[in-house]
């Protein structure tokens, strides 16, 4: 190991007309690639694309979605999955309505020491790629919520604020835990995080980036860190 990474190093250090050889060919190298032959290379990643996603679609209506389902405590009729199955982590229950569309890039946790925490998802609902929903005591997604990418719901933190207990491996205390609501209509843009002890009221849009620290009323417009309202929506306004 020593020996490769000293000839490793002699090589980038460039210092010697064969160091500099030795560089020029191993970039080279690096880059090389065959030069595309453009009809015949469409053609095989249309084939390519066209495979991957039978074997996607096989992948998850003969195996991650009946393996999700045996998690739940409801059946889930009409359940998507995109991309493999979400990670559910701790004692989590786990309820989940009619006709939702759930990445399988995301992940889904029940802390440990709550009596039952408890994620309950109403129909209709999206759960976008690379989110994270941490249950403290309990979530509540309701009908038609619409969650964009790498939003997450923090229902607890993980750890306790006092540094010595941190260091010593301890768990958040219980008064840093809560549950946290979404109400009908309500879409998080990506990025958005939300805390524990949080309800925000229906129809409400939280834009991207935003931290919601607070209550918000339904059927407005909210961004910042922490999130404000930023105006008033009428109940037409997403269903514009």
């Amino acid at each position: 190991m020593t020996a490769a990474v000293g000839l490793r190093g002699w090589v980038k250090g460039r210092n010697s007309p064969l160091a500099r050889l030795a560089y020029d060919t191993a970039r080279q190298i690096a880059g090389a690639r065959l030069p595309p032959i453009r009809p015949l290379h469409r053609a095989l990643y249309g084939l390519y694309l066209g495979t991957r996603g039978v074997l996607a679609q096989a992948a998850r209506v003969l195996w991650w979605t009946p393996l999700f389902i045996s998690r739940l405590e409801t059946d889930a009729p009409g359940l998507q999955l995109s991309g493999g199955m979400p990670q559910v982590l701790g004692p989590l229950r786990l309820f989940v309505g009619r006709g939702c569309r759930i990445s399988g890039v995301s992940t889904l946790i029940g802390r440990s020491g709550t009596d039952r925490p408890t994620l309950t998802i109403g129909d209709n609902v999206d759960i976008g790629w690379q989110n994270q929903i941490a249950v403290g005591t309990s979530v509540r997604i309701c009908d038609n919520v619409r969650l964009a990418g790498r939003c997450m719901l923090a229902g607890f933190p993980g750890h306790p604020i006092d540094a010595a207990d941190r260091a010593l491996g301890l768990a958040d205390t219980t008064d840093q835990i809560g549950p946290i609501v979404l109400e009908c209509d309500v879409w998080l843009a990506t990025g958005v995080t939300v805390l524990a002890n949080v309800t925000i009221g229906q129809g409400t849009i939280v834009a991207a980036g935003s931290v919601v620290t607070r209550d918000l009323p339904p059927f407005v417009l909210a961004g910042g860190i922490p999130a404000r309202v930023i105006r008033r929506l009428s109940p037409g306004d997403n269903h514009s």
